[in-house]
């Protein structure tokens, strides 16, 4: 046990950076993506049809396409093309694509859970349909979708492990490369699973709470 603590001791300064490196990448992804998957769920809504479709488009290949082929195609696909993008912007646009396609159905399904008679009492009131959006429904649909946006946040976190692939060395890149060299491999992962616990567990709780404070007030 005191040698496990000690590689431990040894080891965790790199998988920290590599550890930073995912927060960041998840965080980034995440703050582009909900705008993108709020802009997706009320284009698809749209009475223009070129925009509708577009964004079904979108959309289903964002779900349909798992992030590891994204990820691929971003940064090894594309310079075939003539444009070249690195590990970290990859990620990102990769993530990001994902996590708006995604937060789309759950902002759409959050928007659809306002009451009908939230929106005719505003129609009754005079409100245009721009005012009606802006003040009466999207206010109510996101509240609606704090909760579940917030645990998909979390998937966001552990998909970053999928970016060894492309050569980001975030936590699981760390570690497979300190695996290789000290063939300590049950040591060194289960470090890094109690590394993604130490933010998801808590985090989980958070939501669950949250979830059941805002369900009191619907």
């Amino acid at each position: 046990m005191m040698d496990t603590l000690k590689s431990w001791a040894e080891w965790l300064p790199q998988l920290w950076d590599g550890y930073l490196l995912s927060l960041q990448v998840a965080g980034l992804s995440v703050l582009i993506g909900i705008p993108l998957g709020l802009m997706f769920a009320l284009w698809v809504g749209a009475k223009n049809k070129l925009v509708r479709s577009l964004s079904l488009v979108f959309i289903e290949v964002g779900r349909g396409g798992p992030v590891l082929i994204l990820l691929q195609f971003l940064y090894f696909g594309l310079p075939s093309t003539g444009m070249t993008l690195s590990s970290f912007t990859a990620s990102i646009v990769a993530l990001g694509w994902s996590t708006g396609s995604y937060t789309s159905e759950i902002i759409r399904a959050g928007l659809n859970a306002v009451p009908g008679g939230q929106r005719e009492a505003a129609t009754t009131l005079g409100l245009s349909s721009s005012d009606i959006l802006r003040m009466v429904i999207l206010p109510q649909g996101l509240r609606i979708a704090i909760p579940p946006l917030l645990g998909f946040s979390l998937l966001v976190l552990q998909t970053t492990s999928l970016c060894f692939t492309i050569a980001l060395p975030e936590l699981v890149a760390v570690a497979n490369e300190i695996g290789s060299s000290s063939f300590q491999y049950m040591s060194v992962l289960t470090l890094t699973g109690l590394m993604y616990a130490a933010v998801c567990i808590p985090a989980t709780v958070i939501v669950s709470r949250l979830e059941s404070h805002m369900g009191r007030y619907d």
